[in-house]
């Protein structure tokens, strides 16, 4: 008898164990559907832009946050994007998960009840069915017809964008209180050190020592155009690059406006609409960029051009009816010039990510 029940405690607790390490609890978690009011709520995520910024939302809104993880080796590259669509008259809702394999190009797109969506009411955590993101790890247990993907990794040494003001502590600046824009963005971390593991029908990507990357958006629908920069895998191993230019819609007129950070040697250049910076972009052709960036100190010269690309699902007046292209693989050099016109820092990668969408020529030309 008392090895029987010697047997069912080591049952019992080897059970405990797999669900500690397949699931997670979140810290005062708030299931989406069930909640009508937060008290002090919007002051966190007014001050904290990586937090669920929707919860008061019903219809014509999305939002997602992108891990982008790559291995110590750059063999595996994979971005995976949790988030929420609520369509424009609030009928179809859903919560769901987006990975795009950055070697094969292949994209995988799952969709969850919006009732399998919750999120942490004391910081950035949220849950999709068995699923879990945060700022210090990810847990992913999805499965369709063809595509089976488990796995969890863990981020540690983020970087954080913030400068510790509420009224600068994204890299919207002040334009992140700026009312009825379609789209707003924010960055969780400019890089930091992964470990563990994913494993894609059967494949490992093994993150052990690898760099990774978190950003996010929210709104009612991406810009109509736009191109985006991003890399953390340079030579000079804690660099980090970011670059957005879109054509932004607001009051009924549209204004192309950009925003970014260069991470080096432990300082954040930021580059916006918003700061003294100007902005000269030269499109070569359909795959490759020219983009220079001059503000007080310093000019920097970008050179990118995209690779293979992977099609991705994105949000249009809250729905997820839209496809963009985005290479996780694309070449891009840096170049920084002091005000003397001198060279003083140069750096290269073959691992960025780059979207180039729509209607993207005519953002060409000086942009302030």
């Amino acid at each position: 008898m008392t090895g029987y029940i010697s047997k069912i405690l080591f049952l019992v607790i080897i059970n405990f164990i797999y669900q500690s390490i397949n699931s997670q609890e979140l810290r005062k978690e708030q299931i989406f559907t069930d909640h009508k009011f937060l008290p002090f709520y919007n002051l966190k995520k007014a001050s904290n832009t990586a937090i669920f910024q929707g919860n008061k939302k019903k219809k014509n809104y999305f939002e997602g946050w992108y891990f982008k993880m790559v291995s110590s080796d750059g063999s595996s590259i994979i971005s995976i994007i949790p988030g929420v669509s609520l369509s424009e008259d609030g009928k179809e809702q859903h919560a769901f998960i987006q990975m795009i394999d950055g070697i094969s190009a292949t994209t995988e797109y799952f969709t969850f009840p919006i009732e399998d969506f919750s999120f942490s009411k004391k910081e950035f955590a949220v849950k999709i069915g068995d699923n879990y993101f945060s700022k210090d790890h990810l847990i992913l247990d999805l499965k369709n017809d063809s595509t089976t993907i488990k796995g969890k990794v863990e981020m540690n040494d983020l970087v954080d964008y913030s400068t510790g003001r509420l009224i600068n502590h994204s890299i919207m600046g002040w334009y992140r209180f700026v009312p009825k824009m379609e789209c707003y963005h924010g960055v969780v971390s400019l890089t930091h050190q992964l470990s563990g593991n994913i494993t894609v029908n059967g494949k490992n990507h093994q993150f052990q020592n690898g760099k990774g990357y978190i950003e996010k958006d929210w709104g009612s629908s991406m810009p109509s155009t736009w191109i985006w920069l991003q890399s953390n895998n340079f030579q000079s191993e804690s660099s980090s690059f970011m670059l957005s230019i879109a054509n932004v819609p607001w009051r009924k007129k549209s204004f192309t406006g950009f925003l970014g950070f260069y991470y080096l040697d432990g300082k954040v250049h930021r580059f916006a609409t918003y700061k003294n910076t100007k902005v000269k972009l030269v499109i070569v052709d359909d795959n490759t960029l020219r983009i220079k960036i001059d503000n007080k100190k310093n000019s920097f010269l970008i050179e990118a051009t995209r690779n293979n690309i992977g099609m991705l699902q994105a949000p249009s007046s809250g729905s997820m009816d839209r496809r963009i292209p985005e290479s996780v693989d694309a070449q891009m050099k840096i170049t920084v010039f002091d005000k003397k016109g001198i060279e003083i820092h140069q750096d290269s990668t073959a691992i960025s990510g780059m979207e180039m969408v729509d209607d993207f020529w005519r953002m060409a030309g000086d942009i302030k």
